[in-house]
């Protein structure tokens, strides 16, 4: 049975595992250097209590992870976010993604959050399909903006509204004020 938790520092090498063959060998990922487990934990620690970052498990193994961070710096756009999901390469298709997308869309939901966006390096089908399924829509493409093996490639990016705006907005609340990810 998968279980989705609320990600911690002891989970950075399973991640970094997970994450280095889209560094190495593909194009999911614009970073060229795989991050090593240090470097996964940080980056756990620098979103946790404002951010959600997910896993998902089985029997103790992880199979994959998600998170969410803001979208851009100005604070016009703090009711929006930026999603990224990786699924580790003996669990995909297996329903592990729309899990972890099933959760943190719920969890943005109740901090507030009204639009989550996901860049998706093209092509990549499997992931454009993970993402419509969650609900996300192409809102439209960046043409040739990353230079990665040899090649120049598109970013697609995909949004889905999690909640109709307010007017006034309420500011969008904590990730630890609202955590139902310990299931």
């Amino acid at each position: 049975m998968i279980r989705i938790r609320r990600a911690r520092g002891e989970d950075a090498a399973a991640f970094a595992a997970i994450y280095a063959p889209h560094v190495t060998r593909g194009i999911a990922s614009f970073e060229e250097q795989a991050p090593t487990p240090d470097e996964m934990r940080a980056r756990i620690a620098k979103l946790d209590g404002r951010f959600p970052w997910l896993v998902a498990e089985a029997d103790g193994t992880v199979l994959g992870y998600a998170y969410a961070d803001r979208f851009r710096d100005r604070t016009a756009y703090r009711w929006a976010v930026e999603t990224t999901v990786y699924i580790a390469e003996g669990a995909q298709r297996r329903g592990v993604g729309r899990l972890l997308y099933a959760r943190l869309l719920d969890i943005l939901r109740a901090q507030g959050f009204t639009q989550a966006i996901a860049a998706i390096s093209l092509p990549n089908d499997a992931s454009v399909k993970l993402h419509e399924l969650a609900g996300f829509r192409r809102a439209g493409v960046y043409r040739q903006v990353g230079w990665k093996l040899g090649r120049w490639i598109d970013v697609g990016l995909w949004q889905a509204q999690l909640r109709e705006p307010e007017h006034p907005p309420a500011e969008p609340k904590a990730f630890g004020e609202v955590n139902s990810a310990n299931g």
